[in-house]
């Protein structure tokens, strides 16, 4: 870990301990990955407008979300590829986010247990689910999560049918996972791997996708979430400004911008790309999160620059647990913690709440990238944070 100056060496470092089936299940996204590729080159097409002699010796990037403070304004996302990189990977997760005081979303498809989770990680998670088709079962889950003490519902909806990943069907990861000759000999090259997970956890256990339909849900299905579930609700995979403000009419308390890291629709927008216009839609009446392709604590400061509250992100926290467990994982945030107040120094910031389109440089082909220089156009999630206080986030 000491050799891990940045997320791309321990993506590095994930890589060799991985499988080559595994690590293209981690990295792949849907068809011909075009939106895989838009997250990264989203964040590209972006430069800072850097800031001189502005004092920003007392910097701090803690914000408060759902009256909740943070010591960071990230999170980490629901994954539910963490177990079939680690034993007990999501629970290592779990932990690594509490020392750093950010939030974790649980994914329902997780190896560890939510009870388990928010008994040893020290803070319940926040749980991510999918839309309840089997209200009975919906039921039980709610339930499951109120006594394991989540305050925060996170309900993915961009699923209303399984993405295209060819290279599962192809890898056999959409059924058991039972070793052919292949995988086998990546399995002997990987034999740490091969122990720690796919002996511990994975072993006659059903991996890889599932064949659920999801389809035949709408916003009734959701009304009945709202009504049923008392903590804070969010969407997660919102990408139009219709659909946030429909989330704002059926009650939801926050919505996450994200095209599901590039594994669902292929030649779906970057969430960069099409941020701007909802938050401004919200106007900060609810929680703008977004998340996808984040790598460097830059990226983090361009997604708050544009509107959103809090960044999240999977894969990096994934990389750090897959390499060194939870010290790899405490290295990745603690990496991108580092990043996002150096760039905050560098823009003459020394607070979440002072961040605004105003600190970056946009492509201006981009009507949703293009801002205003003169004069300056009133910024009214800006002018929410700044009215909110410095932590920069929602409180009840």
């Amino acid at each position: 870990m000491r050799r891990a100056y940045n997320i791309a060496d321990l993506q590095a470092a994930a890589r060799r301990r991985l499988p080559g089936v595994v690590w293209r299940f981690v990295e792949g996204g849907a068809e011909d990955e075009v939106t895989l590729r838009a997250n990264r080159a989203a964040y590209e097409a972006i430069h800072f407008a850097p800031r001189a002699l502005l004092d920003v010796s007392q910097r701090s990037q803690k914000v408060t979300v759902f009256g909740v403070p943070y010591d960071a304004p990230f999170g980490v996302s629901s994954m539910a590829p963490l177990g079939l990189c680690r034993y007990e990977g999501d629970l290592k997760v779990a932990r690594a986010a509490r020392a750093a005081n950010v939030p974790f979303m649980l994914s329902t498809h997780a190896f560890v247990s939510l009870p388990r989770v928010a008994a040893q990680a020290g803070v319940a998670p926040w749980f991510q689910t999918y839309l309840p088709g089997d209200r009975e079962r919906a039921a039980a889950e709610l339930e499951r999560a109120t006594r394991a003490g989540c305050e925060v519902m996170v309900v993915t909806v961009d699923v209303p049918v399984r993405g295209n990943r060819e290279y599962n069907e192809r890898n056999g990861l959409g059924m058991s996972l039972r070793l052919g000759t292949r995988a086998v000999a990546q399995g002997l090259a990987h034999p740490s791997w091969l122990w720690d997970v796919y002996f511990r956890s994975i072993f006659g256990r059903k991996v890889g996708e599932s064949k659920t339909r999801r389809d035949m849900h709408d916003w009734r299905d959701f009304d009945w979430l709202r009504e049923n579930w008392r903590g804070k609700l969010v969407i997660k995979g919102i990408l139009t400004v219709e659909d946030a403000r429909l989330a704002m009419d059926h009650g939801a308390d926050g919505i996450t911008v994200s095209n599901h890291g590039g594994r669902q629709l292929d030649g779906a927008p970057a969430a960069l790309d099409v941020l701007p216009q909802i938050a401004a839609a919200v106007g900060g009446r609810i929680a703008v999160f977004a998340d996808g392709g984040v790598r460097r604590g830059a990226d983090i400061v361009k997604l708050l620059a544009l509107g959103a509250d809090m960044a999240f992100f999977g894969r990096p926290a994934l990389y750090g647990v897959t390499a060194a467990g939870e010290r790899g994982a405490r290295r990745a945030l603690d990496i991108l913690k580092t990043e996002v107040d150096r760039v905050l120094a560098f823009l003459g910031c020394s607070s979440i709440a002072e961040l605004g389109p105003q600190h970056l440089r946009l492509p201006t082909l981009m009507p949703a990238r293009r801002v205003v220089a003169e004069p300056p156009a009133p910024d009214p999630v800006r002018l929410h944070r700044l009215e909110r206080g410095a932590g920069g986030g929602f409180s009840d």
